[in-house]
């Protein structure tokens, strides 16, 4: 088993930036690969960006590429969002989820409860 805890999100304004953090417990953290994804109102849930195990490789949304950066710090459980440049479609709950680096949520094992950003003027 592997507990998520993201937290970092808040009310910003558009071009503004934030960081979310997802600490993880529970099973060796380094074992996964981790993900983030995004749940807008009345919208499915999105994948957003993925990390390999190592830190390695990287994949983004392609409406997140070169705004967003997935990092993650092995020594302390932990993996990272640093979003840039946030616009109003950015809205949505972020969640953070281990288990591979596929775009099909159906294919990760654990997730966290979310944290909500919030991007308006």
């Amino acid at each position: 088993q592997v507990q998520l805890t993201e937290s970092g999100g808040g009310l910003v304004q558009p071009g503004d930036s934030l960081r979310l953090s997802c600490a993880a417990s529970g099973r060796p953290f380094s074992a996964y690969n981790m993900a983030w994804f995004r749940q807008a109102p009345r919208k499915e849930r999105e994948f957003v960006a993925a990390i390999s195990w190592n830190g390695e490789n990287t994949y983004y949304e392609d409406s997140v590429k070169g705004r967003f950066t997935i990092s993650r710090d092995n020594a302390i459980n932990t993996v990272y969002l640093q979003m840039t440049d946030l616009k109003p479609d950015d809205t949505a709950v972020y969640t953070c989820a281990a288990g591979t680096t596929s775009r099909d949520p159906a294919r990760y094992l654990y997730w966290g409860q979310g944290t909500q950003v919030t991007v308006s003027s």
